[in-house]
């Protein structure tokens, strides 16, 4: 970081070089390293002051801030670099013939082309932090994005079932109740048959969510509400005294679910009737390809439920589906997830969609189908980290079966 601010820093004195002003141009200068030095010093105080971890604002904004201003001038510095690489390239000429020196000379734009460049990796750098800032303005645009889903094994009872799909609430990141109400009524106003939450009810502890318990409690349903765990609801991310405290706090997150009348389904299944006719509902504890646990047990979480036409499956992390779940349950008919927030930024219209989460992840958000099997990669309803959604807004899906 340091040696990026020393390198953005001499396009910062290139493009006041041309300012007349000594005050002006000191200002700007010193300002730059102010913000510099004070983005360092919270980045490295971080693991060191603990109120820095239990402060929200620090956590979620002056982090995300301090982040945006780094990616910023990665991205400022890729732009001067290739000036740089040009300007080498040049010199090297210039050592073995005067042709290149003299092209150079001839050169009399109004603003030399190395001028042009600093001002354009700096407009560049900026608009990236500015996008970055405007997007805490998304955290809570909530998008309803409807989907139908025809299925030849569907009971009849169950045509036209209404499904409102949500995961990723991140109750530790919620600072605007009234924000929230917004989505909740979002919700019921679609008056869903059946709502089911696919993992991520808080950040790390069970108490983020104690606030939030009257405003996600009204969520109710004909056929029930189901949840089932993603990998930041076992607290896997956070110190704890001891073993016994970090269990504990993960049966209190159970407790949660159930005071607001969710059954949290894990490693097991339920039958969903209507009319007399059943399908089945399976819950599978968090499952993730790499670094993360493993706690799913599809296998114990499957046994039973061979019996029912059409099965619904909710497993938190969508690498699950090509790893196990498709290879080994083929009569899996739809898996919900969530996981990616599509990474809470890219670009998404009707004809084109990319977010630096494809890298990572093979589906990441919306709807895939292989062969008769489909996943559906909800964006998420909250966020992490980053406080904001730059054009991945938060997700309510509905889905209808037919």
């Amino acid at each position: 970081m340091v040696l990026l601010d020393f390198y953005v820093f001499q396009a910062i004195k290139t493009v006041t070089g041309q300012i007349s002003s000594d005050k002006t141009r000191l200002i700007i200068q010193t300002g730059y390293w102010i913000i510099s030095v004070c983005s360092l010093f919270a980045l490295l105080s971080f693991p060191y002051i603990q109120a820095f971890h239990d402060s929200v604002v620090f956590r979620n904004y002056v982090f995300a801030i301090v982040a945006g201003l780094f990616f910023a001038k990665l991205t400022a510095s890729i732009i001067f670099l290739s000036d740089d690489i040009r300007r080498l390239s040049i010199w090297g000429m210039h050592k073995v013939s005067s042709v290149a020196a003299e092209k150079e000379n001839m050169d009399h734009d109004p603003i030399s082309r190395s001028v042009f460049m600093s001002w354009l990796g700096l407009g560049i750098g900026t608009t990236f932090l500015g996008t970055l800032l405007n997007g805490f303005r998304n955290k809570y645009n909530y998008q309803l994005h409807k989907v139908k889903l025809a299925y030849n094994n569907l009971p009849p009872a169950f045509k036209g079932l209404k499904i409102i799909h949500i995961s990723d609430i991140h109750s530790g990141s919620l600072q605007d109740k009234q924000a929230v109400q917004h989505g909740i009524n979002m919700i019921l106003e679609q008056k869903p048959d059946l709502i089911l939450f696919t993992g991520d009810l808080v950040n790390d502890r069970h108490e983020e969510m104690l606030d939030l318990m009257d405003v996600f409690g009204q969520l109710k349903a004909p056929l029930g509400v189901f949840s089932s765990l993603g990998n930041h609801d076992y607290g896997d991310y956070t110190n704890w005294p001891s073993e016994a405290a970090k269990q504990q706090n993960l049966e209190s997150l159970k407790a949660v679910h159930a005071s607001m009348g969710w059954r949290l389904l894990l490693n097991e299944h339920v039958a969903i009737e209507r009319n007399g006719e059943k399908i089945a509902l399976l819950g599978v504890e968090n499952w993730g390809k790499g670094r993360f646990a493993k706690y799913g047990k599809l296998n114990k979480t499957y046994a039973g439920a061979g019996q029912y036409p059409f099965k619904i499956l909710m497993s938190h992390d969508p690498s699950h589906w090509d790893a196990e779940v498709r290879p080994q349950y083929p009569d899996i008919d739809l898996t919900l997830s969530g996981h990616t927030h599509g990474f809470q930024f890219g670009l998404e219209n009707p004809y084109f969609k990319w977010s630096p989460s494809k890298y990572l992840y093979k589906q990441w958000a919306g709807l895939y189908t292989e062969g008769k099997q489909q996943l559906y990669v909800n964006r998420g309803f909250g966020f992490l980290g980053y406080p904001g959604r730059v054009g991945i807004m938060p997700e309510i899906t509905l889905i209808e079966l037919v």
